[in-house]
């Protein structure tokens, strides 16, 4: 393997060993894309502009239907819409790359549970900016 170059310092001419790339995570399950043909309109109606994915933990917690979800009659894109749509909001108030955000979702009780997830804005396997959402303790 080859040498980095890094703006000097600890990391300077370090060798890279291994590298996970976003599109990696999405192919393995560990991030759903949210830019899926069935999803993109959602983001873009959130007004969000930039590639969307979530970590597999969060989407499973909050978007997937829980028993009692089912039986509140929520839907997938419902609880999806949800979540763009609180984090587009918290995303227009925060001046750094990182937002917590809170929405109510229905989980294991048929009485909505205030939620918080994290989105991080940086770049994806190239420059251009993506968004990742996930739990707070999640990086």
């Amino acid at each position: 393997m080859g040498k980095t170059q890094a703006n000097g310092g600890l990391w300077e001419c370090a060798e890279l060993i291994c590298s996970y790339t976003r599109q990696q995570a999405i192919d393995d399950g560990v991030l759903v894309d949210l830019m899926q043909p069935e999803l993109v309109e959602l983001v873009r109606n959130a007004g969000i502009k930039f590639p969307v994915a979530m970590t597999a933990e969060a989407f499973g917690d909050y978007v997937e239907l829980t028993p009692v979800a089912k039986e509140m009659c929520n839907d997938i894109k419902g609880r999806l819409w949800d979540v763009l749509w609180m984090f587009s909001q918290a995303a227009r108030k925060c001046r750094g790359d990182t937002v917590l955000f809170d929405f109510y979702c229905v989980t294991n009780r048929r009485k909505p549970t205030k939620c918080t997830l994290k989105a991080v804005i940086g770049p994806g396997d190239d420059p251009a900016p993506v968004i990742t959402i996930m739990h707070p303790w999640q990086d």
